[in-house]
Parts: structure tokens; sequence; C-alpha cells
């Protein structure tokens, strides 16, 4: 069964990629040039905290090739491997991202910690590391509202992921400015208080993303909001007298949904048939769904139901 337009979700899939590829080489570039100048600064001007910004944006420059090598992989055709398409190179690509912006985090705690313990050597920092983290801040901050604007036109979960590591660059300048700021006014502790309180947001949010991508890997099911839109665009399709056994599971920022159709058991084989196609073709046309499968029961008006089963059942096939 295909898609009710073919041709159009074919265009949608391409001005996404295209829109994903655009907005991550956007971030590429940004993000070269904020890490060559913010660990220079912070280098001349004597900011642990400055540094550790640069380190910051080093790791979503990487994190940005993780997204266009997931963007490259995850737009493949279904093959006999991989039925389903290749969405969830999408899901992994988070969790990369995930485990890539924790252990960031980790390890800019950890130097900034080892700072607190030898006050002594804390050197006092220049002028020009307040100047450059304040315009990293700006850069940071549009940067972030650039890319997640994208990503919510498109529906990439990704590509949001990746617009919230640049906020959480955003974030972290503003704490690094305070703390040269404190820094030059005869406080140079709040240096490496500024790095340490960098390092754990950039290690909370890191274990965000990861914990959420391995749930979606896991087969986790749709929000409780999306399930019911879906549950009630099939039961007010000509024909349904009801529904049950509904399950859905997430493939990349997609998902796959089985469901029990009930109709009435006077009707034919091919009745029942056209009857779920209509069901499958309204919420595929409506909803992010990558396929829906259907299993036809007879009914008569009296018994027929519609009920949802147990969120802990809902990733589950369905009995036949």
């Amino acid at each position: 069964m295909d898609h009710l337009d073919p041709w159009m979700e074919e265009d949608q899939s391409a001005e996404k990629d295209a829109a994903v590829k655009r907005s991550t080489w956007v971030s590429v570039v940004t993000n070269v040039g904020l890490t060559a100048a913010q660990i220079t600064a912070g280098l001349v001007s004597g900011s642990q905290a400055l540094v550790a910004d640069g380190i910051h944006s080093l790791s979503d420059l990487l994190s940005d090739f993780v997204v266009l090598l997931a963007a490259h992989h995850s737009k493949k055709e279904a093959d006999d491997d991989h039925p389903y398409g290749h969405h969830r190179y999408e899901n992994a690509a988070s969790l990369v991202l995930g485990l890539l912006l924790l252990a960031v985090g980790v390890g800019m705690a950890w130097m900034a910690v080892g700072k607190l313990q030898a006050p002594e050597d804390i050197p006092p920092v220049h002028a020009m590391a307040l100047w450059a983290a304040l315009a990293a801040l700006v850069i940071k901050e549009a940067l972030f509202r650039y890319m997640l604007g994208v990503a919510e036109r498109v529906k990439s979960g990704m590509l949001v992921a990746n617009a919230w590591h640049a906020r959480s660059d955003a974030a972290s300048s503003l704490v690094v400015a305070i703390g040269i700021g404190g820094n030059m006014l005869g406080l140079p502790l709040l240096d490496p208080v500024a790095a340490l309180v960098v390092g754990l947001m950039v290690g909370k949010m890191g274990w965000t993303f990861a914990w959420n991508a391995m749930h979606d890997l896991t087969d986790r099911a749709a929000t409780e909001d999306e399930l019911q839109s879906i549950q009630a665009e099939i039961a007010n399709t000509p024909g349904i007298l009801g529904l049950h056994g509904l399950r859905t599971r997430r493939t990349g920022d997609l998902l796959l949904v089985d469901v029990h159709l009930e109709v009435d058991e006077s009707l034919s084989v091919r009745e029942g048939h056209d009857i779920a196609l209509e069901a499958r073709r309204r919420v595929m046309a409506k909803h992010p769904v990558l396929n829906m499968m259907t299993h036809v029961d007879p009914a008569t008006p009296t018994s027929a139901g519609s009920t949802v089963a147990p969120a802990v059942n809902r990733s589950s096939p369905p009995a036949a």
C-alpha cells in the first residue's frame, strides 16, 4: 500500500534532507570560526572558562559531522536488510550527540575542579576574553534560533537536538562572560567556577539527549497526544465500528503503527479491505507515520468497541 501522494512525500523528504544539510553546514562554518577564536583568545587572555567554551564549540563541530553522516544514511531507500528504511540512523545520531556532550561536560568539569584546588595558580584574565565571550554569546544564540526554526519546519528530531546543542553553547558563553567579568573585578575563582558550571550544563544536556535516543531505539511509543489523535483519525473513518490493540513505535522522526479495526461482519472481504485502506490513508496523510499495519476483525454494531492497549504493550506486535 502506498502513501496518499508518493510524489508529495518524496518532495517533503527531499526538502527535509536539503534543509538539514544546509543548516548543518551553516553550523559547521560558524563553529570552525568560534572554536579557533575562543581557544586562541582564551589562551592569550589566560581564561580557562573561555578555552572550555572553545572546546564546547569544537564538540559542536564534531556533532555537526555526525548529523551530516546520519542525514546521508537515513534517506536511503528500504532494502532487504532494512525493510522499514534507515530512519533510525537519526536516533543513533542523537545518541552519539548525547554521549559526546556528556563526555565533553565531564572533561570540562574535571579540569575546572583541578583549577579550583589550586586557586593561587589562577591568573588574572585580560579584557579581550570578555569581549570574545560576549561575541560568542550573540553568535551562538543566533545560530540556535536559526537551526531550531529549520528543525521545527521540517520536523527533524535530530536537528532539534543539534539546535539545542547550540543553545547550550549560548548559555555556557553567558556563564563564561560572568566568570570572566568576576575575575577582572578581583574574584579569580569565578573563572574556573564558570568553567565548572559550563561543564555541568553540557553534561546534563548530553545525558538527556542520550537517554531519549536510547528509548527511541528501543521502540518507545508515541506520546499520549499523538496516540489519541491517531485513534480519533481511525475512529472517524467511515465503516469503522471500533478499534483495539493500537500500538506505536518510533523509527527516526516517524512512527510505525499496528491496529485491529472492527468492521461490520456482514461486509465482504473486499469491502473490509477498502475500509482498512482508507483508515490507513487518512492516518498517513495527517500524521508522521511511516507505515500502519491493520488487521480487520468482524463485529456487530452492538459488540464493537474502541480501546487502546496499555502503554506497556504498545510496541509489541498485535495478535493475529
